[in-house]
């Protein structure tokens, strides 16, 4: 229960007020005589009724109290809410490969991912994620979950050389829509981030895209790494050292796999470039929240007042009647 004008409360302070008031004016109201004896004056005990007559007060000081309540207008809400969500599932396949360690991105390609793919699940609490890595072979770091910091922290462990080296891109399109064909979701989405060129794998990626499609999933496609030349970190026996290398990504590749499957396209040529791809899939893929609300108020102050008119009226006729007072 709410108040409409909860600043009359403040005038229930009057309440204890009208009994310290009450209790003073009766403890004067006491006719003194001077006798030798009070035998004559000894009656028969009148019961409970004197102490009746104190509940006349009573009433009149709740009736006061309740008309306060009432003036403040007591009012209770009604409310319903029917949320309905529509999730997404999510399966990311990233490239470890050994040339995702260039450094055209900051500090390379493989940890921007890994971090511009953090903030993104961070920033979809109603979906499930899924975590699939490839390079020469392809392997399942997380089927779907709704744990978000489990694949967060998924990512951690993620880096180049984990598993046999090259691009096996279709055998990792192929692993992710191997979990996400018995989604029951009302969207099904890959997104796959590689820097290369498919040169790996028993798969291509364009027959693995058939399949997502067949199954009704969207493959987002994102090819990393800047135009022309990136520079590469090479291990020597005396230590690493900077080699420049041309960027090779099968763009057409992935542009089919993307319009097959009704996905999108992009290239990551730096870091903001990927932050603003991510951005750019949230927005494409945000999950369908359909919301009716329904809030009505019910004024609540009749039962106050009408209880205030009762103990009122009950005052008078007790008053009047039972407890006249003699002229």
């Amino acid at each position: 229960m709410e108040f409409n004008n909860p600043e009359y409360l403040f005038l229930l302070i009057i309440l204890p007020l009208l009994g310290l008031w009450y209790w003073y004016k009766h403890r004067r109201d006491h006719a003194e005589i001077q006798v030798s004896s009070t035998e004559s004056f000894k009656i028969k005990s009148g019961g409970i009724k004197p102490y009746l007559y104190y509940s006349l007060y009573v009433f009149r000081v709740l009736a006061i109290g309740l008309l306060i309540v009432a003036l403040a207008r007591p009012q209770t809400t009604s409310s319903r809410q029917d949320v309905t969500i529509e999730g997404i599932d999510i399966v990311m396949a990233l490239d470890v490969s050994g040339s995702m360690l260039a450094m055209d991105l900051k500090p390379d390609r493989l940890e921007a991912a890994k971090e511009v793919a953090k903030e993104f699940i961070s920033g979809r609490e109603n979906d499930r994620f899924g975590l699939v890595i490839f390079s020469g072979e392809t392997f399942t770091q997380a089927p779907l979950t709704t744990d978000h910091s489990v694949i967060k922290n998924l990512f951690k462990d993620i880096k180049s050389g984990m598993i046999e080296d090259g691009t096996a891109i279709g055998d990792g399109l192929a692993t992710s829509v191997n979990r996400l064909k018995e989604s029951k979701a009302v969207s099904k989405v890959i997104i796959l981030l590689t820097d290369g060129v498919n040169n790996m794998g028993s798969i291509d990626p364009l027959s693995a895209a058939e399949i997502a499609k067949l199954y009704g999933i969207r493959v987002y496609t994102i090819g990393v790494g800047t135009e022309g030349e990136a520079p590469y970190p090479i291990q020597t026996p005396f230590g690493t050292r900077v080699d420049y290398r041309e960027v090779n990504i099968d763009e057409d590749m992935l542009q089919q796999v993307a319009e097959l499957t009704d996905g999108r396209y992009f290239r990551a040529t730096s870091n903001n470039k990927l932050r603003e791809i991510y951005n750019e899939i949230d927005k494409l893929e945000k999950s369908k929240i359909d919301v009716t609300e329904f809030k009505k108020k019910n004024e609540e102050f009749f039962p106050f007042a009408l209880l205030a008119f009762i103990l009122i009226t009950a005052e008078i006729l007790l008053r009047n009647t039972i407890f006249r007072s003699a002229p």
